[in-house]
């Protein structure tokens, strides 16, 4: 069901969604700092360990639709880690007739090769659950069509920088934030593609990754030196 469209205000709204196993507090620094830049942001929650993939998304449609963004000018979205997973289902669902921009932190659209780990050793019932599915590697054609076309300007930023330890470097073998290489958060269809020095629960943190949102999101591109 699509959103409906009342008469729109001159403010622009965000919703922001929180990464697997977060919670609403972990990106309140996040939203923070995005309302001082000048949006209603929607800070909101999802039970994503325990709920399958269908019930998520239903959830956060009565949320969205029940919130104030539907009568902005131009409703963003931003997700981080599986949330930018769940918001390419949710758009290929609804797409709000004055969508915005949408952008993507540390958002494993290839897959994440530690949720493959957890498969390769029969972990990933107990610590992915109903996620599994969405964030390894090789995801059955049932998962894969949720996400629909790249059709709305997108931004990725990725990081780079894990947290000090043998893992990160033992598993990918390639620039990662310490959970998603590099290579993995690219998507067919961005618009803008950012890798900047942080950890991959980090980046929510960050005052520069905040910065480099609100900058796409105002402008469709990254800032660059």
């Amino acid at each position: 069901m699509p959103l409906t469209s009342p008469a729109p205000t001159s403010r622009q709204s965000i919703i922001l969604l929180h990464g697997f196993g977060g919670h609403p507090l972990q990106t309140a620094l996040l939203a923070r700092r995005l309302r001082a830049s000048g949006y209603d942001v929607a800070n909101l929650g999802y039970p994503s360990w325990r709920w399958p993939v269908a019930r998520i998304l239903d959830h956060l449609h009565q949320r969205i639709i029940a919130s104030t963004a539907q009568e902005a000018r131009a409703i963003h979205f931003v997700g981080h880690s599986m949330a930018g997973l769940l918001l390419r289902a949710y758009l290929a669902r609804h797409h709000p007739p004055r969508l915005g921009r949408v952008v993507m932190l540390g958002t494993p659209n290839g897959g994440s090769e530690l949720a493959d780990l957890c498969y390769r050793l029969r972990l990933d019932r107990p610590i992915l659950n109903q996620a599994g599915a969405l964030l390894r590697t090789q995801r059955d054609p049932v998962t894969q069509a949720l996400f629909g076309k790249i059709d709305y300007p997108l931004g990725i930023i990725a990081g780079d920088r894990p947290m000090i330890g043998a893992l990160p470097d033992l598993l990918f073998r390639a620039p990662n934030d310490g959970k998603v290489s590099v290579a993995a958060t690219h998507c067919p269809g961005q618009s803008d593609h950012l890798v900047m020095p942080v950890a991959h629960t980090a980046m929510i943190y960050s005052r520069l990754v905040a910065d480099q949102v609100a900058h796409f999101l105002r402008d469709g591109r990254f800032r660059r030196a």
